[in-house]
């Protein structure tokens, strides 16, 4: 699972074979979102419970996966309420051990606010946030033409994305330990990764660890978590 587009460590970049049938391509999707699922909690099963049950996707249980068809087919796992399906809406339900989610889809013509989206030079992921008016993100992945939908890319998805959420959920304990007394503006900087909101991640990570040039310097969201961790790490020998 390459991540030459990620805005954050829920968002991936996988490719996608262009399928002529729209009921072709629900059903694909349908199968790489069972597929995804079911490879994150194969590999959230390796954590102890504790861990398993901190992980987005097991914490929220119930969700909202969102298939978006722009110049990038973009799914995205959200817990934020959407309106029942209205006209040629289509919804389809699915459920895995501790998880239930129904899958919606979307393009330009059920929402012309996605056919204004420039996706040149990549997939824009805010932008189609934006369109669905979505804010709790759980994941995104950004499906680009070109590859499968098959159950091998699902896998690799599926445990890159519990790998990450596990990772990214150790970081930020090791930051509130690190510095009990700021806990409140280090959910603000963990919220801010999850939603991809770059600018504002970094403005909370240099208010958290000022004129600090590791911090600075990180070149993308796991690293700028990194050197926030060296920054607020305790010296040896200090509690």
């Amino acid at each position: 699972m390459s991540e030459a587009h990620s805005h954050d460590d829920s968002v991936a970049d996988v490719r996608v074979s262009p399928d002529t049938t729209p009921d072709a391509m629900r059903a694909a999707m349908n199968d790489y979102v069972s597929a995804l699922h079911a490879a994150y909690l194969d590999q959230a099963s390796k954590l102890t419970p504790g861990e398993r049950a901190e992980l987005p996707l097991v914490k929220a249980g119930q969700f909202t996966v969102v298939a978006v068809g722009t110049r990038h087919l973009h799914v995205v796992g959200t817990t934020s309420p959407l309106p029942a399906p209205a006209g040629p809406e289509v919804e389809l339900v699915g459920s895995d051990r501790d998880l239930a989610w129904t899958l919606r889809f979307f393009d330009p013509v059920l929402l012309p606010e996605l056919g204004i989206l420039d996706e040149s030079a990549g997939p824009d992921a805010l932008g189609v946030r934006r369109a669905l008016g979505i804010t709790d993100v759980v994941y995104h992945l950004s499906v680009a033409p070109g590859g499968g939908l098959s159950p091998h890319h699902a896998q690799h998805a599926g445990t890159g994305l519990a790998n990450a959420h596990s990772a990214s959920a150790r970081d930020y304990d090791a930051l509130r330990a690190y510095a009990p007394s700021r806990v409140d503006i280090i959910d603000e900087f963990a919220a801010t990764q999850r939603l991809g909101l770059t600018t504002a991640s970094r403005l909370l990570a240099s208010l958290l660890a000022p004129r600090d040039p590791l911090v600075e310097s990180a070149a993308d969201p796991a690293a700028l978590r990194r050197a926030l961790i060296e920054a607020l790490r305790p010296p040896a020998g200090v509690r």
